[in-house]
């Protein structure tokens, strides 16, 4: 099964490709996106391109990284990439957007077609997603799709980025909790 081009009211998810990675390199060049994400800050072009290498040579089973567009504009990433080496049917959940379309429920909308897909389409079990524990509109995001809160590890390490002593916080949900929020 290869990715498909997915639609929802706003957004058009088109499976991620080399066509794609100028704007990987404008959407990682942010600090604002990069805040809660690795080292805390913005990613230089040749580390984009490694990343986008590979997030192209993750998809498989249908599953992988989608570039979205509102129209022709470029908002960000989501991905739904197949667990690490797991063949039950799990994947990760994951988004990555421009500051310009934060709190317009843009990450909801797409990461609900990418769970719709996952589930409905590619036959997924369950779905995991995680973030650092401070960022707020990431847990929303999960909040909102009724992702269930697992717990939090690795709190009282100190890192790079402000907060990151508060842990990273999991979230998952299985298909069957997904087709009862839906219907």
């Amino acid at each position: 099964m290869i990715q498909v081009t997915l639609q929802t009211n706003r957004l058009t998810l088109v499976p991620l490709g080399d066509e794609h990675l100028e704007y990987e390199i404008f959407l990682d060049a942010n600090p604002d996106v990069m805040r809660y994400l690795g080292a805390g800050k913005p990613r230089e072009r040749s580390e984009v391109e490694k990343h986008h290498k590979e997030r192209v040579d993750a998809a498989r089973n249908g599953l992988g990284f989608w570039a979205g567009f509102l129209g022709a504009d470029f908002v960000g990433w989501w991905l739904l990439a197949p667990a690490d080496e797991d063949e039950r049917g799990q994947a990760e959940l994951g988004y990555r957007l421009l500051p310009d379309f934060w709190r317009q429920g843009l990450a909801s909308e797409g990461a609900a077609a990418l769970l719709a897909y996952g589930f409905e389409d590619v036959g997924l079990t369950q779905v995991f997603a995680e973030t650092m524990a401070v960022n707020a509109g990431s847990r929303a995001v999960m909040s909102r799709l009724r992702l269930t809160y697992l717990g939090t590890r690795g709190e009282g390490a100190n890192g790079p980025v402000p907060g990151s002593d508060q842990g990273t916080v999991d979230y998952a949900i299985t298909k069957d909790r997904w087709a009862a929020f839906v219907h």
